[in-house]
């Protein structure tokens, strides 16, 4: 088969004839930006221009010479990979497509209609904002109250339209490659690989669909495996569904758990002894599956990968730009590479976003992160009718044959949220609706899913306890959305009331660098978390009020805004510190936390923890550490966990710790876990002038995929303001996961100056030193776009040695919460 990219586009503005040139990928908003036709959307309220021009309709033109093995060809196809939404397309006059779905893949037959000189093609886009206003008129279809009215009714990222994190520019485009194909007798359409474990063997059955012209006979297909290693096992004339062996099989594994090996499964189509098609694809030999038990607690629920259960540590990824081809393939792998090496093993893709491509389901597989992938809804209720159903019909068809073979791919969910949603009535205005609902997830999908991945677990929302609007957000099974901490205003600590068995969404909002904050603030004013400008940066209407609530339960006031961002990070990797140490310290019982979220689509103060630039905010590194495969982790008994205020009547408890092991490797640990108790400056505690036990040194072997709890320690009638807890686990000589833990919240802690000095030593290794003990370091250059081996971390008093990942050395800085006044 031979192909070509269709290039040499311009983009025609209807309302006034104007051409601009462009590209594809590409789109509308970003090609008016390019031309100085727009401001940059980002910036202070600009999106505003953005919404005034997507009242307008465009077209796409491509003029063309098609080459010439394409246009010998007996049948020529153009393919649209990406059409963002509503368009028609026509080839030299003739029409061809109606696109009205940006999820899905567009082919049309123009054999009788391409020219081998001059062609012309054409892509009409039509207004999404008109579309959607006159689809909401006929029929309410309602939803997320930071999107537009009428949203739901186009088959579009349903985040353009507003999000609680993201803004209202609801572009239009080609977002992927066009691409003209031609063949002479076949094809080969779709490759489907079933795989079969049994007693230490693979076998792979390979469902093979292909096209064959009218008149030519004689098709056979070859398999060749092709091993990690490079040792080939080939089978010629296979016949679709035979069982091929895979000799020694290398098994594929989570981050964490194991190698990432990947094996390349050549099909190729031979007619009447010459190559007339061939198809790769790389997967890994595993077995994925979801383990739902009965037990002491409810029922489990848990992604189980070669017969083991894996405790799923991870974020929800959106949408990685507003703008689509700015996501390129090098953005990607960066961000997915920094959440390996933030020890994650899991990536949950939203349902309101879109289908990432090819990419980041490969990148997945090389870095051994299990994808939960959502389908393409959330937060809405949808019309089904039959127009609709065979929209979203062919939507998951396209993308679940496109992505069903890969390694990562864990599981399979209908939607966002709805299922809580429609069963508390919300947003559902007719029994219709209801009804919809119970046949989109319950019945249609898991028919498709099993049609187009009959290998892949099915859910049918997140959350569910499995469908039927049973209990969809129950502590005791199923997966869970836990918004209590943030949205209820509830304290860190209350996590630790609760022992969800999977964790699909729980978040805290923080600011971003300055640095990032600069390139969309326009006057010096703008940086007041209240201005309009940073609210109008700030989805959530309630989140600037609610940051400030939370710190002035945990800080004191920062002095300028720049120390306000520093204080906001610290708060958000806190927060989800405290549930994620929580969950794993009862592995077992909670399987899974996936925090919300993992990045941004443009500068903005969210739940990320990866902002908008791919600067790493103190969550980020907070995740390093609260995932690390081997955890020690602290129950503190404190002012904060026994809800003490300054004011309270009653202010009578004893501090505490209690330590605890978290293993997630399949290898048991031998560890030696020491604690002392120190007082502001650093230094340890006596027992002769305490008469309490100030240090321990416990040995511990902890088995694999379990966690260990170790003795209790009190602390009765130590100064809480002056007295902190410090731990560490080793494994060896190494220290393999450490930390301290105050007994009241940081901002009455007497904090000494702990005299922080920072040392560029090379490149790639930096020095920090600590008179005292300091809390929260954060280390900085001039552009704030450092990655370091840990960060935002705790120092007793002494010397550390830090290693630089990226970014240059310029300009170090340093602070902790001792400078947060």
């Amino acid at each position: 088969m031979n192909s070509m990219n269709i290039s040499n586009w311009k983009i025609k503005r209807v309302s006034d004839g104007t051409y601009y040139d462009s590209s594809v990928p590409g789109s509308v908003l970003e090609t008016l930006f390019r031309n100085g036709v727009i401001p940059d959307l980002f910036v202070g309220d600009n999106e505003k221009y953005a919404l005034s021009m997507m009242e307008e309709d465009f077209e796409y033109e491509a003029f063309f010479d098609c080459d010439r093995e394409v246009f010998e060809s007996r049948k020529k196809e153009l393919v649209f990979e990406g059409i963002d939404t509503i368009a028609d397309i026509t080839l030299n006059g003739e029409s061809l497509i109606h696109a009205e779905n940006m999820h899905r893949t567009y082919v049309a037959d123009v054999t009788e209609y391409l020219n081998e000189k001059g062609n012309v093609l054409k892509v009409y886009l039509y207004s999404p904002l008109k579309f959607i206003r006159k689809a909401y008129e006929e029929c309410r279809c309602d939803g997320s109250e930071d999107a537009m009215q009428g949203f739901a009714h186009i088959r579009k990222a349903h985040c353009m339209f507003g999000w609680d994190w993201g803004p209202r520019i609801p572009d239009a485009g080609i977002f992927r490659p066009v691409t003209l194909r031609g063949f002479n007798e076949a094809r080969i359409d779709n490759v489907r690989i079933h795989q079969r474990h049994e007693d230490g063997k693979v076998y792979l059955s390979l469902f093979t669909d292909k096209e064959i012209l009218e008149g030519c006979e004689g098709a056979f297909i070859d398999v060749t495996v092709t091993s990690p290693e490079g040792k080939e096992t080939v089978a010629e004339n296979y016949q679709t569904g035979d069982e091929l062996l895979v000799d020694d099989p290398k098994l594929w594994w989570p981050n964490g758990f194991g190698e990432q090996n990947l094996y390349t499964v050549t099909v190729t189509l031979r007619m009447e002894g010459h190559i007339a098609d061939s198809v790769q694809k790389r997967i890994g030999l595993r077995t994925m599956t979801l383990t739902r038990k009965k037990d002491e607690w409810g029922e489990s629920f848990s992604h189980c990968v070669n017969g083991i259960d894996i405790f799923a540590m991870g974020a929800d990824y959106i949408p990685e730009d507003n703008f689509l081809s700015r996501i390129t393939p090098k953005r990607t792998r960066q961000l997915l590479s920094d959440c390996k090496m933030s020890n994650f093993n899991t990536i949950r893709v939203w349902g309101g976003g879109f289908f990432p491509g090819d990419e980041f389901y490969d990148l997945c597989d090389e870095l051994g992160l299990i994808v939960w992938q959502d389908l393409m809804f959330a937060c809405a209720v949808y019309d089904l009718n039959d127009e609709f159903e065979e929209n979203i019909h062919c939507e998951i068809r396209d993308n679940l044959r496109r992505i069903a073979d890969h390694a990562c791919l864990g599981l399979i969910c209908g939607n966002n949220e709805m299922e809580m949603f429609v069963k508390d009535g919300l947003w559902v205005s007719s029994h219709k609706q209801r009804a919809d609902y119970i046949k989109m997830y319950e019945y249609l999908f898991p028919k498709w899913v099993h049609e187009y991945a009959p290998d892949t677990v099915y859910w049918p929302s997140s959350p569910s306890s499995g469908g039927a609007f049973d209990a969809p957000n129950d502590d005791s099974r199923g997966d869970v959305h836990y918004w209590s901490v943030w949205h209820d205003n509830k304290p860190f600590t209350e996590y630790r009331k609760h022992h969800f068995r999977y964790l699909s969404e729980f978040g805290f909002q923080s600011i971003p660098s300055m640095k990032t904050m600069e390139t969309v603030m326009e006057r010096p004013e703008d940086f007041n978390l209240f201005s309009y400008n940073m609210e109008k940066h700030q989805r959530n209407s309630s989140a600037n009020a609610k940051i400030m609530q939370y710190m002035q339960a945990t800080f004191r006031y920062p002095g300028d805004f720049d120390t306000l961002t520093y204080a906001s990070q610290l708060l958000a990797g806190e927060a989800i510190r405290f549930g994620v140490e929580h969950f794993r310290r009862n592995r077992g019982r909670c399987m899974g936390a996936i925090y919300w979220q993992l990045n941004d689509c443009w500068p903005v103060i969210s739940w990320a923890s990866v902002d908008y630039y791919g600067r790493w905010k103190a969550l980020q590194y907070y995740a390093k550490r609260f995932f690390a495969p081997v955890l020690l982790s602290c129950e503190e008994t404190s002012t904060v966990s026994e809800g003490i205020l300054v004011n309270s009547e009653k202010t009578a408890f004893t501090p505490a710790i209690r330590l605890n092991v978290s293993n997630e490797t399949i290898k048991e640990r031998t560890l030696t876990v020491e604690w002392e108790l120190r007082d502001a400056s650093g230094k340890e505690l006596s027992s002769k002038t305490t008469g309490l036990e100030t240090r321990g040194v416990t040995q511990v072997k902890v088995s694999p995929l379990t966690s260990v709890w170790i003795q209790e320690k009190h602390f009765q009638g130590i100064d809480i303001y002056s007295t902190y807890a410090s731990f560490r686990a080793k494994e060896g000589d190494r220290v393999v996961s450490e930390g301290t833990v105050l007994f009241v919240p940081a901002k009455y802690f007497c904090f000494e100056d702990p005299t922080l000095k920072v040392t560029a030593v090379s490149d790639n290794q930096i020095t920090v030193e600590a008179g005292s003990f300091a809390k929260n370091i954060e280390i900085r250059n001039e552009n704030d776009d450092l990655i370091l081996s840990d960060n935002f971390f705790d120092m007793n008093p002494g010397s550390r040695q830090i290693e630089v990942i990226r970014g240059n050395l310029k300009g170090l800085k340093v602070r902790s919460v001792y400078d947060i006044h």
